[in-house]
């Protein structure tokens, strides 16, 4: 209910507002599809679904800006996520972004909820755009790599010569230590049709010492073929239910596009130190019906080994192997998932 009349709220002030700033915003993307999911858990069938984000995330975002003179300018962004297969907002409504800033020749600098300078890269050089299934997302989440921050800081530099620095600062708001405050800095190289990024966070989690999470991506565009690829790694020495962890994501792949059409193909690894692997392939297409409406389609495999319990991720949705049953292990479970979606932005 307080969704209902938070953006109720929201709407109502946008007439007023939008007649004193003519440059706000509201803007979003609509993905809904259709998922045939199996996580090859003994005992569990596959099933189908009707899934929201197997490409985008659908949401809805308000953005703006206020020119101060001299070059200065003023700037919000608040974006909700929303699944269409159930109507429902996510538990944090503007969870997805939420920052007030300024910005200019100095660059821009932003307080509230945003990405992480780690996620700026991964996002970059992932071929599937951190959409669709097999995209380098299963790289974040619990005791893996930070894509957001809370109560941050961040900083963006204005582009110099093609490189770009990012940098954070986010605060657990804590009052005894161990802080939990993460420091994080990202840089990144673009011209022409090459990208160059890297980025490293550091978080004091206990005495034992910091977590430390970094990622490495490069990508090159050529015509209608483009290659991407990238290195995440998670190194949990402070976390206490995973002292010690270390998890690695690895991914290599390409498209082409062919007109309206557009293919693509992604190799991923995901590795612990404890010896689990999985392996995942994902081919992908998409087929373009206008500037802001897509069809499209994938179908991605996933192979562990007797250790892991690896899934396969895409924008808003994973298929994960997880038994309901305590006496049934999911460990060497082979997931796969087949959808068929379409996007629409405005």
């Amino acid at each position: 209910m307080k969704y209902k009349f938070l953006a109720a709220a929201v709407l109502s002030s946008l007439p007023l507002f939008a007649s004193a700033q003519t440059n706000v915003q509201i803007y979003g993307v609509m993905d809904a599809a259709v998922a045939l999911e199996d996580t090859d858990v003994p005992g569990e069938d596959r099933r189908t679904t009707i899934s929201s984000g197997n490409q985008s995330s659908s949401r809805l975002g308000f953005r703006g800006t206020e020119d101060l003179g001299n070059g200065l300018k003023a700037l919000f962004n608040i974006e909700a996520g929303v699944a269409l297969d159930t109507g429902a907002t996510d538990t944090q409504t503007f969870g997805r972004r939420a920052v007030v800033g300024l910005q200019g020749n100095f660059g821009t600098v932003t307080l509230g909820r945003e990405y992480s300078p780690i996620a700026a890269v991964a996002a970059a050089s992932d071929i599937n755009g951190q959409g669709m299934y097999g995209s380098n997302l299963s790289a974040f989440g619990t005791n893996r790599l930070t894509r957001r921050l809370s109560n941050s800081i961040n900083y963006k530099s204005n582009d110099l010569s093609g490189f770009v620095v990012n940098a954070a600062y986010s605060t657990a708001e804590k009052t005894v230590d161990p802080s939990g405050d993460l420091l994080g800095i990202a840089l990144e190289y673009k011209i022409g049709g090459l990208y160059l990024g890297a980025g490293y966070h550091t978080i004091e989690r206990l005495a034992s010492g910091d977590d430390k999470e970094m990622a490495f991506g490069a990508g090159y565009k050529f015509g209608d073929f483009e290659i991407k690829g990238n290195y995440l790694e998670a190194e949990l020495e402070g976390t206490t239910a995973s002292n010690g962890v270390e998890y690695k994501n690895a991914n290599i792949g390409a498209s082409y596009a062919l007109g309206a059409n557009k293919f693509f193909l992604n190799f991923q690894q995901q590795k612990l130190n404890n010896g689990a692997k999985g392996n995942t392939v994902a081919v992908s297409y998409t087929y373009t019906l206008s500037k802001r409406t897509n069809f499209y389609g994938t179908y991605a495999q996933l192979s562990n080994n007797n250790r892991a319990a690896f899934g396969i991720n895409a924008s808003s949705n994973n298929v994960t192997p997880v038994s309901t049953n305590p006496a049934i292990s999911a460990l060497s479970a082979d997931p796969s998932v087949l959808t068929v979606g379409i996007r629409h932005a405005f």
